[in-house]
């Protein structure tokens, strides 16, 4: 069973002592136009599934700020116009395998309740240089980045990115 991803649920687990650790991340649905078309960047992760570029928001940076850093980080890409619109997925997951260690040595949360808020963005950059966290990329016209994407949540980001850029 998957606890739902609630904040209340979060902070009384906390109080009983459980190990969880409530994360923040910002992430972009970047694109960019040839011929006239919306091309969408997708990520390939080691897992397998397609994403967008995203990471945890550190402390003292602002949303935007961290969306710009994480996308430049994992993909190279530095120029980015921020459109309109947000959209914010959230989950739960446990930490396993090297992650898990390394929280246990930094004193960290091995359940994670995780906030991600997406913005459109657009770029004239072509060329991407994926991070060691990725194994490939494609830019795809909507259509078939909404069929290549792995999980529902990241085709809302693309249907709210789509939206956003008309």
């Amino acid at each position: 069973m998957k606890p739902p991803v609630w904040k209340p649920l979060y902070l009384l687990l906390r109080l009983f002592g459980a190990p969880v650790v409530w994360e923040v991340s910002a992430g972009a649905a970047v694109f960019r136009v040839k011929d006239g078309r919306r091309l969408y960047l997708v990520l390939r992760y080691p897992s397998g599934h397609f994403d967008f570029p995203k990471g945890h928001v550190e402390k003292g940076e602002t949303e935007e700020e961290a969306l710009r850093r994480e996308t430049e980080e994992e993909t190279g890409i530095r120029t980015l116009r921020i459109l309109r619109g947000r959209e914010s997925i959230r989950y739960f997951y446990s930490a396993k395998g090297e992650e898990r260690e390394k929280r246990l040595r930094t004193g960290r949360g091995l359940w994670i309740f995780k906030a991600v808020h997406f913005r459109p963005a657009e770029t004239t950059e072509s060329k991407v240089r994926i991070s060691d966290e990725h194994i490939g990329f494609e830019w795809l016209p909507y259509d078939e980045a909404r069929r290549r994407l792995t999980f529902e949540n990241a085709r809302r980001v693309l249907d709210m990115a789509e939206k956003s850029a008309k």
